[in-house]
């Protein structure tokens, strides 16, 4: 690695000087860059000669910008056959957000402190705390889609994730904060009045979602195959994207078996006699094709909350008349209540089941992910009366 001084005479008999940085790097190739001042020409010497030692160093002249790595990035996905909607995420993340602010920047540029500040930049430009993770992590699977292809050899957004790992977290529950029953969790009087006032269109759907806590996609795409009403039980095998498209489950633990009670089973019983299509879909619409997400919602779950007056007052008409909302306007409402039915002690209504089986009755991919979101919801063994009895017994 050597830094000289490049004088020249312009045609107008200018006389003109540079700096340049002359090296080799770990393939064996001369590079050449200029610069204006030796102080910049010195830093990318000392810069570039550890990065060539370590075997990670990009010349400019080799690299593609942010734009091109992520075009790579898409290909990629497309080829390895992932989900519509996973692709379609992909191109808005780099349409809206990435390409806007850096799609130009040259990926051997873009260090830590140019993604710490693409970050700071998305929020002083009003995107939400969970866009703007959601943004760095398409930007660092950008990067190491890039790194595979030997475009760029460091992974700042990598780097910065690696830095924060525990902080990150830790700010991110307090953000969250814990379900609520009553909150976030319908309380056992709402799943009554809820169950009470279903219409009997909608009743096999949301009662099997309110006793299986499956996901809206694999209500979708659960087919009568998996529906074993003797045994009373329901195998979750696949479920259906936003496109209607039938696809696996969200992972390998998402394939399980889940036994349902009574009123589920009374419900498709039901409901297979009247079933309209010959189509495989147990909760198939009249085209035979899986229901929309939103139609689920917005006609099915959120009339019958109106219905069984589970509701919050939002403001007051023109008259002074109470303006009502259904109080929980998703469908994860009643995945959140199954969890804490399986949580919940059985002399208060629930089937006490362990963590483990939670866990599996869930289809969550590990233990830890079951114990952030519903771990406080188990019952606690070390209330007052119980210590006062262990420390009578510990002292006498």
């Amino acid at each position: 690695m050597s830094v000289r001084k490049r004088t020249w005479t312009t045609p107008k008999g200018e006389e003109k000087s540079a700096w340049v940085a002359d090296y080799t790097d770990q393939q064996g190739k001369r590079r050449l860059k200029t610069f204006a001042k030796k102080k910049e020409a010195d830093q990318f010497a000392a810069t570039a000669t550890v990065e060539v030692r370590e075997g990670v160093h990009v010349a400019d002249s080799a690299s593609v910008t942010v734009e091109k790595a992520g075009q790579f990035w898409i290909s990629s996905g497309e080829a390895a056959g992932l989900e519509r909607s996973t692709i379609n995420q992909r191109k808005s993340h780099l349409e809206h957000h990435i390409v806007p602010m850096i799609g130009q920047v040259l990926l051997s540029k873009l260090t830590v402190p140019a993604v710490r500040d693409f970050e700071d930049r998305m929020r002083k430009e009003g995107r939400s705390a969970a866009m703007v993770k959601k943004v760095l992590t398409s930007l660092g699977s950008v990067l190491a889609d890039a790194g595979e292809r030997g475009l760029a050899m460091r992974n700042p957004v990598r780097d910065i994730r690696g830095s924060r790992k525990g902080r990150d977290r830790r700010q991110e529950k307090r953000q969250k904060g814990r379900l609520e029953v009553g909150v976030d969790i319908p309380t056992r009087e709402e799943i009554k009045a809820l169950v009470a006032a279903l219409d009997d269109h909608w009743r096999p759907l949301l009662v099997t979602a309110i006793f299986t806590g499956m996901r809206s996609s694999e209500l979708r795409g659960l087919r009568w195959q998996d529906v074993d009403l003797k045994r009373g039980q329901i195998s979750v095998n696949q479920r259906a994207d936003q496109f209607k498209e039938i696809g696996p489950t969200k992972s390998e633990a998402g394939v399980r078996t889940i036994p349902v009670p009574p009123p589920v089973i009374n419900a498709l019983k039901t409901h297979r006699l009247k079933q309209p299509n010959k189509t495989g879909l147990v909760f198939a619409n009249p085209d035979g094709e899986p229901r929309s997400h939103t139609n689920i919602v917005n006609k099915g779950l959120i009339p019958a909350m109106l219905r069984a007056s589970v509701v919050v007052e939002v403001g007051k008409d023109k008259d002074g008349a109470p303006i009502l909302k259904a109080k929980y306007t998703g469908m994860h409402a009643l995945r959140h209540f199954y969890a804490s039915w399986l949580i919940n002690r059985k002399e208060e209504g629930g089937l006490g089941l362990p963590a483990k089986m939670v866990q599996e009755r869930l289809g969550h991919a590990s233990i830890v992910m079951t114990m952030d979101v519903y771990g406080h919801l188990f019952p606690r063994s070390d209330d007052g009366t119980e210590l006062a009895h262990a420390a009578n017994i510990l002292l006498s």
